[in-house]
Formats: structure tokens, sequence, C-alpha cells
């Protein structure tokens, strides 16, 4: 699917699992929302939301190392930021539901 012709989101999880398809990238993907998950509970918990600051270099820098170092790409969240924050937790929830629809390598 052409990148140009994406305007609803199930356009768009295509695209994403395939810019995706290194297992090393989607794993640190993987981490990184967990961690963020991680993260929210604590800081609720322990009602200190300063940690709620680090969520986006917890979530977002794990995914980035995964595209800029094994995908060798530019993460749709640059062209599409709410298709891939949402894309995020699908694919996530999708592997842990032992449904995930990736290409084997």
């Amino acid at each position: 699917m052409a990148e140009e012709s994406i305007h609803t989101f199930r356009e768009f999880y295509p695209y994403y699992l395939n810019e995706h398809s290194h297992p090393v990238c989607r794993g640190l993907h993987y981490v990184g929302s967990l961690l963020v998950l991680a993260l929210v509970t604590y800081s609720l918990i322990a009602g200190d939301l300063v940690w709620l600051l680090a969520l986006p270099v917890v979530g977002y820098g794990f995914a980035w190392i995964g595209h800029f170092v094994f995908e060798k790409n530019r993460p749709a969240t640059f062209r599409y930021p709410l298709y891939s924050f949402m894309a995020d937790w699908v694919m996530l929830a999708e592997f842990l539901a032992g449904r995930s629809r990736h290409k084997t390598e």
C-alpha cells in the first residue's frame, strides 16, 4: 500500500505492520510500551506524577532505536502521530494475545 493513500486507521495498520517487520524493532516497541504502562501504574500508585514526564522518552525512545538501528526507516509517528500511537497499542495487544500478524523472518 502506498503511504500517500492512507486515510483511515484500517488502511494505516497494514502499512504500520510492514514498517515493523524486523523482530528486534517490534520487541523494542513492546518493551517501551510495557515500560510506559509500568511507569503510569507506579506514578498513580505512588502519587508521584513527575514520572509521567518520562513517558514520551521511554515509549518513543525504545521504538525509535528500533526504527533507526534495526529497520533503517523513519518512524511512522512523524507523519501519522495519532494512527501510530493507536497502532502501537493494537500491535502490543495482538502480541500479548498471541495473535501477532507479522511476517516471519
